[in-house]
């Protein structure tokens, strides 16, 4: 059981936790819901080890009590074997050794255990699916193999709580949901206690027993799901939808959903007659090409052909052929290790081709003399890789006032004195998407820039994407996010094993898909719709209420 007293937490006289008080019972998956930057890290990093967040410049107060031991008065491996903590930088809680030196150095020695901790290493690395990668070190891994051996690290010593902030935010879907089945397991066959912060509730609400709502520093009592989804200012598709819809109670899961929409579904329209999404991709991508051939002409602005890259020994791209144009939103979709980062790196110049050519357009903008190069940016999977240590407002001057503008509107309310390393993983990567974005790139990359973002700043991205192709831009980005492909692609393509498998329209591309199918196109399939834009676009004018008996209202 965890128990919280006054806890209350500031940096500065920035207070990012309220005084909180609740009590968490022993053996539930506590789901902690809010907006980027609500102060979700925070309470988290506080539940696991306070050393995390103590510092000169940091008040805080209050206690901790898991499983009647006060947390605050503990010494560092006394918590560490109580509690497992997983942050939203995974490789940033590893070391340099081999997968199995990470998970070994965290096994305490007991006398009694002459086999120095290899049985429960090597149960973990079998839970965690991870036996195969076991001789590698972390930084030869995927972001979602690192992810699951972060998970591994922190269970591996055996605690009973286990903290995790945002697991699955490096995941392909398959690989997210396996982690979350481990979670489920840990919880109803271990009997451990798991709190999860996590933005893709669309993954994780229906495993959770409780939820905690965070909103500008203040944490609710735990309540049931689907009292939190009536409250929360964020919700997944399915939540919304019902919200629209009127459903009482709310559907949380896909299985919850289809049996709602048994009497709706009939007076649906199809999405041949309609397709809300398809129209508006439609008009943009005209309205792209127009701006395109005045500004930069009809030919493509990425042209792959035959590329092939290695990495050390392995084959991370081969055979890739690719022609993106201008005003395209292209979404790079498939498993961890597909080669998603890796086309973006040889697209962007970082990673050399070792076969095939890359060929991307030079650009006279009118009134600037070409200067024989390439004009494209990157906005990376890691925001600190274009950070520094300086306030976020020093860094966004010095990046001139189109950063300053584009900040404003993915995080409005975020404040610019304090340095990145106070945010929260979203509110960085706003901060770097926006440094990115600043500069005025005819060809966009960005990878995985939805790490932490609530949907409220997805909406906005998705807004401001936008707009980039109706300018005439090109972008290319790598994403495991199913429901942000469903709101911004013109077009999906999907790697595997360094080949691409599928290139086509997403309303083509995403339904028919187990795997990257969004929410809404489970919950209706087969019609093709992808976002609750198409299904409430799909309705007779004035008739968005569900009519329903019984079946409207069935769990």
């Amino acid at each position: 059981m965890i128990s919280v007293e006054r806890l209350g937490l500031a940096y500065g006289a920035h207070r990012v936790l309220e005084q909180t008080s609740l009590t968490i019972p022993e053996g539930e998956l506590v789901l902690v819901v809010g907006p980027t930057g609500s102060g979700k890290s925070s309470l988290l990093r506080s539940l696991a080890d306070p050393g995390l967040v103590r510092g000169a410049a940091v008040a805080l107060s209050g206690h901790v009590w898991v499983h009647g031991r006060d947390l605050f008065a503990m010494t560092a491996p006394q918590r560490r074997a109580l509690v497992g903590y997983v942050p939203q930088d995974p490789a940033g809680a590893l070391g340099s050794g081999t997968v199995e030196d990470n998970l070994t150095a965290r096994v305490d020695r007991r006398p009694d255990d002459r086999h120095g901790g290899a049985r429960r290493v090597e149960e973990t690395l079998d839970l965690l699916r991870l036996t195969a990668v076991r001789a590698r070190r972390p930084a030869q891994l995927s972001g979602g193999e690192q992810q699951r051996v972060a998970i591994a690290a922190a269970l591996v010593g055996g605690p009973r709580v286990l903290v995790l902030d945002e697991p699955t935010s490096a995941l392909d879907p398959v690989a997210s949901e396996e982690v979350l089945a481990t979670l489920h397991r840990l919880v109803h066959d271990l009997g451990l206690t798991v709190v999860v912060a996590e933005h893709r509730l669309e993954r994780v609400v229906h495993h959770a027993d409780t939820v905690l709502l965070v909103k500008e520093g203040k944490v609710s009592a735990p309540l049931l799901p689907v009292e939190a989804m009536a409250l929360s200012v964020v919700q997944p598709p399915v939540v919304t939808l019902g919200r629209a819809l009127g459903w009482q109670p709310l559907a949380l899961s896909v299985r919850q959903a289809r049996r709602n929409v048994a009497l709706l579904a009939p007076r649906l329209r199809t999405v041949t007659e309609v397709q809300p999404r398809a129209k508006a991709l439609e008009a943009r991508a005209d309205g792209g090409s127009r701006a395109s051939a005045r500004q930069y002409g009809a030919a493509p602005a990425v042209s792959v052909r035959r590329l092939g890259v290695l990495r050390g020994q392995t084959v991370v791209l081969r055979e890739v052929d690719l022609e993106v144009r201008p005003g395209e939103v292209v979404a790079l979709m498939g498993r961890n290790g597909a080669g998603k980062s890796s086309l973006l790196g040889a697209l962007s110049g970082k990673l050399a081709p070792t076969t095939g050519r890359v060929a991307l357009r030079t650009w006279n903008r009118p009134g600037q003399p070409s200067d024989g190069g390439t004009d494209v940016v990157l906005s990376p999977q890691d925001p600190w890789s274009i950070l520094g240590h300086a306030s976020v407002a020093e860094q966004v001057r010095a990046a001139g006032g189109a950063a300053q503008s584009l900040l404003d509107r993915l995080a409005p309310r975020l404040a610019v004195e304090r340095a990145p390393a106070e945010l929260s993983e979203g509110q960085r990567m706003c901060v770097a998407l926006s440094l990115a974005l600043a500069r005025p790139a005819p060809l966009v990359l960005m990878d995985e820039p939805t790490r932490g973002l609530d949907y409220g700043a997805k909406a906005r991205l998705v807004e401001l994407v936008d707009e980039l192709a109706a300018a005439g831009r090109t972008v290319v980005i790598a994403t495991h996010d199913v429901e942000l492909a469903a709101e911004l692609a013109s077009r999906v393509v999907v790697l595997a094993e360094g080949e691409i498998v599928v290139d086509g329209d997403p309303y083509t591309v995403l339904p028919g898909s187990p795997a990257f199918a969004p929410q809404v196109a489970k919950i209706f399939s087969p019609r093709a719709y992808l976002t609750v834009a198409d299904v409430l676009g799909s309705l007779p004018p004035g008739d968005q209420s569900p009519r329903g008996g019984p079946a409207c209202t069935r769990r």
